[in-house]
């Protein structure tokens, strides 16, 4: 729309973030090239919010049981659908905490795709971090340097950026393997009883 779009463009880019918006820049004395930015403080509170809520309040139990099983929640007395609709708007609201992050402190303007398929490595990232919110940040630090360092590694080494995908992919094999050879072949891990 015309109100939030770029002057002297056709194609849906935002106009740019004013420079009052724009989230701090952090350890540029260390490299001022750093994407470093207050932002990172934000998902540290995000954290620590969304672990007290799904450990330390009753609606955070409900969410986790309604999430296992939403039959058993609803035979407990729980309105699981009602539930499962909280846990989508508030999984909403942490979605559009990191588009902004995104926007205020990286790009500076909203572009369409400016996410770059960050949704499908957040399922990645949760199969790392095993849905635990601490597990997440740590999987996420990982992808996140990954991925960065694998953009340097391309520039300065001429390695392909490919390889970064590939070593994402073993680590999320290497994760699951356990969990589908357990499905696929129960007998091998059941105890036998001795005669």
């Amino acid at each position: 729309n015309p109100p939030i779009q770029k002057p002297g463009r056709a194609d849906p880019i935002s106009q740019s973030v004013l420079p009052s918006a724009e989230l701090p820049r952090l350890l540029t004395w260390i490299d001022p090239n750093l994407r470093v930015h207050a932002g990172i403080l934000l998902v540290l509170a995000a954290v620590a919010i969304v672990y007290w809520l799904l450990f330390r309040t009753t609606k955070g139990f409900e969410f986790r049981a309604a999430g296992a099983n939403p039959d058993a929640a609803r035979y407990a007395g729980m309105r699981s659908g009602l539930i499962i609709v909280l846990v989508m708007a508030t999984a909403g609201a942490l979605a559009g905490l990191a588009g902004a992050n995104q926007v205020l402190g990286v790009l500076g303007r909203a572009s369409p795709g400016f996410s770059g398929g960050a949704g499908f490595d957040a399922i990645a990232v949760a199969l790392l971090g095993r849905s635990h919110p601490v597990g997440v940040l740590l999987a996420g630090l990982l992808f996140g340097a990954l991925q960065a360092g694998g953009r340097e590694m391309q520039v300065a080494a001429g390695v392909s950026i490919d390889l970064i995908s590939i070593i994402q992919a073993l680590v999320i094999v290497f994760m699951a393997a356990p969990t589908l050879v357990r499905a696929t072949i129960p007998w091998v891990f059941t105890k036998q009883v001795g005669r």
